[in-house]
């Protein structure tokens, strides 16, 4: 069997260990051949790959990034569509497809697989978002490195007596501000999922000052204040329709200062977050998560998605995946507030 494989959407640690896990299970075990489509689905639109022998995975697993290359391409648009990528399979041999990618991608395998296209899914993102399985890869490593940002901002923060905000990723979740913020120790975290006022973010930060502390607030870029209707977005929206959020941060600054005079600085972290080298974690799920995705494939099981169940991998359907979005629950965020200010 030829299996092509792609990563689309956002970039994300372990994106290299799921193509090394798929690639050396599915030639050792079952000797199948692959190929890689170039930059996600525009790859798959436009019929560009790679082969991807044993000796091009050696070694990738520690890379950040991806060797395949990926992009934000809907393959419903841009000349795509299910009759102009069969074609392409057809005329390049390739019998099915494993797509890694988080809810975009997702969503547009599942209409692929519904007009008839062969496709497993792997999940993939760093907001940890996808409610059908417990963890993906990549949320492991963006907290880490989210974390140690965040040290290193408090030692700055303590020798100014200033308040620093730091903004993270997420997306409409909060479980990288949620475990980044409890790891080093902020004064107030701020999530989606629950709605705070300025004032009393401004009581926590002022509680922390009057203990001759430098006060750190961790706010998630989808975090919508008490006088705000929708998350900050003013970058428009991305090829799927979704708002491209961040800014929340240099938002909330000035009124922080403003109400409690304690000089306030921020930083974005953005994009480092999904940069660099993958945890031993995130090494070891998305290479279990390749393995997994191939044995769906020699099942034929179409149209569903490896994902972590406690600390197995189970199989489960496009449908289940694309549900609904997996919050920061109430009694985790109670678990941390004791913690603020």
């Amino acid at each position: 069997m030829k299996i092509g494989i792609l990563t689309s959407g956002g970039d994300c640690p372990g994106l290299n260990a799921v193509i090394r896990g798929a690639v050396l299970k599915g030639i050792a075990i079952q000797g199948h051949e692959f190929v890689g489509f170039r930059d996600g689905w525009r790859g798959v639109v436009q019929g560009d790959v790679i082969d991807i022998p044993r000796t091009l995975v050696r070694g990738i697993s520690k890379q950040g990034g991806t060797i395949l290359g990926t992009s934000r391409t809907n393959p419903f648009e841009n000349g795509g569509g299910p009759e102009v990528i069969k074609g392409h399979l057809e005329r390049l041999g390739i019998d099915a497809i494993i797509a890694i990618g988080g809810e975009g991608t997702l969503a547009a395998a599942k209409r692929l697989t519904d007009a008839g296209l062969k496709i497993v899914g792997v999940p993939k993102t760093v907001d940890n978002d996808l409610d059908a399985t417990d963890y993906s890869f990549g949320f492991d490593t963006a907290v880490h490195i989210a974390t140690e940002a965040i040290d290193r901002l408090r030692t700055t923060g303590e020798s100014h007596h200033r308040c620093m905000i730091v903004e993270v990723m997420g997306r409409h979740v909060g479980w990288i501000a949620l475990h980044a913020g409890m790891a080093a120790g902020a004064h107030a975290i701020l999530i989606p999922e629950q709605k705070v006022s300025v004032e009393r973010v401004g009581q926590w930060v002022k509680e922390a000052h009057a203990r001759g502390r430098a006060p750190l607030v961790v706010v998630a870029e989808g975090f919508v204040p008490e006088h705000m209707e929708s998350p900050h977005s003013e970058r428009g929206l991305d090829t799927f329709g979704r708002p491209r959020m961040g800014g929340i941060a240099d938002q909330l600054a000035p009124e922080l200062e403003a109400r409690t005079g304690i000089e306030t600085r921020t930083t974005i972290l953005g994009h480092v977050q999904r940069g660099g080298v993958p945890t031993a974690y995130d090494r070891v799920l998305a290479t279990r998560l390749g393995m997994a995705a191939v044995h769906s494939v020699v099942q034929g099981r179409w149209g569903s998605m490896v994902a972590l169940k406690g600390t197995d991998i189970e199989q489960v359907d496009f449908q289940e995946a694309l549900g609904k979005l997996k919050v920061v629950p109430q009694h985790r965020y109670e678990e941390a507030a004791v913690l603020f200010g």
